[in-house]
């Protein structure tokens, strides 16, 4: 059986990123395709009978458990209300499929997701549907792996209310095979610094231009005494989740370090591929990085650090040892942030910063490539389960109303509702809120594991979806709404992901010497072009000359 076969060479072949089959079905397909008019004629009874009985057999099949596997973008956590996200939706799906559904999700963790799932395939234990990161989709989408769910797309209920549809559109390969489906567009992160720490040391943010501004004013955050704590020197300029990330676009958290900079393999204007990583724009965004590390412009723990560290360390009650910069998602975190901040007692109005002038010249801060829901395919060459699968997970998470909301508000009554309430919260402090809504006014509630916080969204960004709800369901902050807006004005898309099976094989390896490279540099103050030959060119260069060939070879 091909997944048989596949998890065999996934666990040969997997270092850190997820691995990859060989081409048979591929090939098989190929083959078929080209066959002789003589034997298209004698075939096409055949396939009349055998696409007519998978129909039958699609109209009676039933696949009553659905195993999902997702990564931290469903909010709607363990201990934030989960199981009444789950049991709500298997009520309504189960209600539109006619038979009992039984979901079973598997949440695993965000920051090591890739490495998770190239675990979890290796041991053979395949998901129904999962969530993929655009990089990881496009690795895994000439395997054979993933089902072609380009007539199910377009077939789908929702057909008739998608507003976006370049989106997926953009995602068919050049045969018009759908491997995947994006619910939403990328969306990417904006650079947020303390108004209260701008203030303290008499900066204005509308004087930060340049890198040198910027430099300037993290080098201050750090010299200074900017949480007022009477303490100079035990504050950092900017923290972040990575010097460089191990998924596209990889420079995000970080982007005025690397500028015009792209450390990974990209195409340029003409079509041709090459590496980004050995060129000079990376190296002097190294040289950039090593320079601010030495002045303590940058926390230490940036190197290693997760999201969820790096997030909390910012909007920590005791700000010693934290940052006044920070660079991350938009819109909808705009309102998190603040409101951590808010809980945590600290000041917290935040400002969104323009791009630098060197940020500005590639055409701003980068919009990702959206992530895809995709469908394992079984191998079996009968389509009854994978269509069973999108109508009762893709078709119904964009159906406008209740499974819908379920994706982007989370479960009814208790992450929002249409009853009368009122709530408070950061009760008894200088930060308390009332909160006062009548019967049928559709509002978010108090966050089931924080009563402190207000719910905000659960999967799906309403700001960012390609079908909109049509149930009138929206509460969207002004700061979420002011953060999408801001975004979208400042944004460029980032370059588009490689596809080639040497790559998909050795992602994880050429990571990891990317990675030796940034710390050698960076952290350890070393020689930027002897780094970059010993622990890049002389470790993955031959691998890297093998995929720019294969690239530029398609």
């Amino acid at each position: 059986m091909k997944k048989k076969a596949l998890s065999l060479l996934l666990a040969s072949t997997m270092v850190m990123s997820l691995a990859a089959c060989g081409n048979n079905d591929a090939a098989t397909t190929d083959s078929t395709s080209n066959d002789s008019a003589s034997t298209t004629e004698k075939t096409d009874s055949s396939d009349a009978k055998t696409d007519a009985a998978t129909d039958s057999a699609a109209a009676d099949y039933q696949h009553s458990t659905l195993k999902m596997v997702v990564n931290g973008t469903l909010t709607a956590t363990v201990d934030n209300g989960q199981a009444d996200f789950e049991a709500q939706w298997e009520a309504a799906v189960s209600e539109r499929m006619g038979y009992a559904v039984d979901l079973q999700i598997q949440q695993l963790d965000h920051s090591g997701y890739t490495d998770a799932v190239g675990r979890l395939f290796a041991s053979q234990d395949y998901p129904d549907v999962m969530i993929m990161s655009a990089e990881q989709f496009k690795q895994y989408a000439p395997t054979g792996i993933l089902w072609d769910m380009a007539d199910a797309y377009a077939n789908a209920e929702f057909q008739n209310r998608i507003t976006l549809t370049a989106i997926n559109e953009n995602l068919k390969d050049k045969e018009g095979r759908l491997y995947g489906f994006a619910p939403t567009y990328g969306n990417g992160c904006v650079t947020y610094v303390k108004k209260a720490w701008l203030d303290a040391l008499g900066i204005n943010a509308d004087d930060i231009k340049t890198y040198d501004d910027y430099l300037n004013m993290l080098v201050r955050f750090h010299d200074e005494d900017p949480d007022g704590n009477g303490v100079a020197g035990d504050t950092y300029g900017v923290v972040a989740a990575g010097f460089l990330g191990n998924e596209a676009p990889y420079i995000n958290y970080l982007p005025e370090f690397w500028q015009d900079a792209y450390p990974a393999i990209l195409e340029d204007a003409n079509g041709v591929w090459y590496d980004g990583f050995n060129t000079q724009e990376t190296k002097d965004a190294l040289l950039r990085l090593q320079d601010a590390y030495n002045k303590g412009a940058i926390d230490p723990e940036s190197l290693t650090a997760s999201t969820k560290i790096a997030r909390e360390k910012w909007f920590s009650n005791d700000q010693t040892g934290s940052s006044g910069v920070f660079t991350y998602w938009a819109g909808s975190w705009y309102q998190t942030l603040t409101d951590n901040l808010v809980k945590n007692e600290v000041d917290s109005e935040l400002v969104q910063l323009a791009p630098i002038e060197e940020v500005a010249a590639i055409g701003g801060y980068l919009n990702r490539e959206a992530p895809v829901w995709v469908i394992i395919d079984d191998g079996d060459g009968d389509n009854a389960r994978e269509q069973e699968i999108f109508d009762m997970f893709i078709d119904t998470m964009l159906d406008g109303d209740v499974v819908q909301t379920l994706w982007t508000y989370g479960a009814e009554d208790v992450h929002w509702s249409t009853k009368a309430e009122s709530f408070t919260t950061n009760a008894g402090t200088d930060s308390a809120k009332e909160y006062n809504y009548e019967e049928g006014k559709f509002h978010l509630k108090q966050s089931p594991n924080d009563p402190n916080s207000v719910w905000k969204k659960n999967h799906l960004d309403p700001a960012l979806v390609v079908s909109p709800l049509t149930n009138g369901y929206v509460d969207q902050s002004e700061l979420a709404a002011a953060g999408n807006k801001f975004f979208t004005d400042n944004c460029i898309d980032a370059p588009s992901s490689p596809t080639s099976e040497t790559y998909t094989n050795e992602s994880g390896t050429i990571y990891d010497a990317k990675m030796a490279v940034v710390t050698e540099v960076v952290t350890n103050n070393g020689n930027v072009d002897d780094a970059m030959q010993t622990l890049y060119v002389d470790v993955v260069g031959a691998t890297i000359e093998t995929i720019l060939a294969e690239l530029n070879a398609q």
